[in-house]
């Protein structure tokens, strides 16, 4: 099996290097995070879900919503990857292993979740097809549900290091 931390140790170790003041390195992640998660991840789901449920009442509202969302998903997404990279290094930085917590699943699916949904976006809803908005919309929702109880065992995984 592949040793991730070794293979990243080199990278860390230049981190390291920086003299990043221990409290940065061991809670920049989770604020950051949170900042990405609790503001643009909820933001982006609300107009998702707003852009869905006013196309029939309040046509204009809708697309403003759907607009916001389609274009902020995928920078949601950027800073997800990005924030899932820099915590695997932090985590490598303070010697502490990657693959025992929940944490690093909950993030592992999180991503995964929400590469298949902008699969099923790009593919245009294979023709705008409800059933496809339908499993988007859900499937988006649950992805935030799940960064939810990511960002609860985040804290729990901080203060138990």
């Amino acid at each position: 099996m592949v040793n991730w931390s070794e293979i990243l140790e080199p990278i860390a170790a230049w981190f390291r290097s920086l003299g990043v003041p221990e409290p940065i390195v061991h809670w920049g992640h989770p604020l950051m995070m949170a900042i990405v998660i609790f503001v643009l991840g909820v933001y982006v789901a609300w107009a998702g879900w707003r852009g869905k449920l006013l196309e029939e009442q309040d046509k204009d509202t809708a697309i403003k919503s759907r607009t916001a969302h389609r274009q902020l998903a995928p920078l949601l997404f950027l800073f997800l990857a990005g924030g899932y990279t820099g915590g695997v290094l932090s985590l490598v930085m303070q010697h502490k292993p990657l693959f025992e917590s929940p944490h690093f699943w909950t993030g592992s699916l999180v991503l995964l979740l929400l590469l298949i949904n902008g699969g099923i976006s790009l593919s245009g809803f294979l023709g705008n097809k409800k059933v496809l908005r339908a499993v988007h919309a859900y499937l988006g929702s649950v992805a935030l549900g799940v960064l939810f109880l990511h960002a609860f065992l985040g804290f729990d995984l901080g203060i138990s290091l």
